[in-house]
């Protein structure tokens, strides 16, 4: 097992920044995921770190050595791309075969027929031929070997592509959206698959996704990304419920977390959407802030008060045990998203006045800038978060 150093990358195409001096460390065994929307530079970064781009600034270290001058067959480093990547006139044994035989034989040993007759061959290609067979028996695939791509499902020609990186025994497992192809039932099966064989193998995985439920299921911490940036790293649960900015609260979480204009009223209240609810925030009285709740964060509440938002019920959404009751919020720009107990769907009905009950330790404080105001654990008042320019 190795770590991982990306200190300062910096990478552009043409005048167009796409990474913006990112820094980060991943420790050895770690299972660490780049998460961010399309065009955020997560792709871009992992192509870096497997060293099939080259940064224009900023430096990459796996283990104890630099490698910005390594090729990427001499990083130590096995790449699974969104594409598969499986070249179609080849079986499957063979593809997973591949990186075995360019790393092991000479290049006269590969020649088709004469070199077979090389002393040495039979046995580097029976040791290979084991190494494959072992491989593909572990991940369920062995009775596939004599097939070709085109026969294959695409959770089959998945387990391929992990496979074929599996056989070089890397260091580190750097996977770019490896989920991507599939419908929604084999993701869910594919990313339990790729969460055993990170607790079996114990290396250091990078996985590059821009959906949230892979991030959160199978990472030992998130890395926010957008606009070449990292906003955030940190453990899931860190990220959905301590986010230290608003960009990160936004992208994180669904349905999308609510986010609310608000006034400090006094030390201890502030008026929010033609109600005064009683959180602590370390601001001036008049001082603007936005307020972001989780769905869940609600409840139904009998009366208005110093804990509650009142609203119209625009939409229900039943969703089996949970219920999504959308309310029209005096003076809110989008309607307000809560999560409730669907025992109490018959007594909501579409046009009713509804009382919400707020849970004030849930409600998120953030500035009109997006920094986030922490409350202090002693005082129980907030501060201000610093947003970071980079994050190690």
């Amino acid at each position: 097992m190795v770590s991982v150093s990306i200190d300062s990358i910096r990478r552009s195409y043409g005048s167009t920044p796409v990474l913006r001096g990112v820094s980060l460390s991943i420790a050895d065994g770690e299972f660490l995921t780049l998460l961010g929307p399309s065009g955020c530079g997560k792709s871009t970064l992992l192509r870096v770190l497997a060293g099939l781009e080259v940064q224009d600034a900023g430096s990459v270290r796996i283990g104890e050595r630099v490698v910005d001058d390594a090729r990427p067959k001499r990083r130590d480093v096995a790449m699974v791309f969104q594409s598969y990547a499986l070249y179609p006139h080849m079986t499957v044994a063979s593809n997973m075969a591949l990186p075995l035989r360019m790393r092991r034989l000479s290049a006269f040993q590969r020649f088709p027929f004469f070199g077979r007759l090389l002393p040495g061959t039979s046995q580097i290609a029976a040791d290979i031929e084991l190494e494959v067979t072992r491989t593909a028996k572990s991940l369920g695939i062995g009775h596939l070997l004599a097939r070709k791509p085109g026969q294959l499902s695409g959770g089959q020609r998945q387990r391929v592509a992990v496979g074929r990186a599996m056989v070089r025994h890397p260091a580190v497992f750097l996977m770019d959206e490896p989920l991507s192809n599939l419908d929604a039932k084999l993701r869910v099966q594919m990313r339990a698959e790729i969460k055993e064989l990170h607790k079996r193998l114990g290396v250091t995985f990078v996985y590059v996704t821009h959906d949230q439920a892979e991030a959160m299921t199978l990472s030992d911490r998130v890395a926010v990304m957008l606009d070449g940036e990292l906003l955030q790293v940190a453990p899931p649960q860190t990220i959905y419920a301590d986010p230290d900015e608003r960009r990160v609260a936004e992208f994180i979480g669904s349905p999308k977390i609510n986010m609310l204009d608000g006034v400090v009223r006094e030390r201890g209240f502030i008026d929010v959407a033609g109600s005064t609810l009683a959180i602590e925030a370390d601001a001036l009285a008049g001082t603007h802030l936005t307020l972001g709740i989780r769905p869940e964060a609600f409840h139904l509440a009998e009366h208005g008060g110093q804990s509650a938002l009142t609203g119209s019920v625009r939409m229900i959404e039943h969703m089996g045990s949970d219920l999504f009751v959308h309310l029209d919020l005096p003076g809110a720009e989008h309607p307000l998203i809560a999560r409730l107990l669907a025992e109490r769907a018959p007594q909501i009905v579409l046009g009713q006045t509804l009382n919400i009950g707020v849970r004030p330790e849930r409600v998120l404080l953030f500035t009109r800038d997006g920094r986030r105001l922490r409350r202090e654990a002693q005082s129980g008042r907030a501060s201000i978060t610093p947003i970071r320019e980079s994050i190690r």
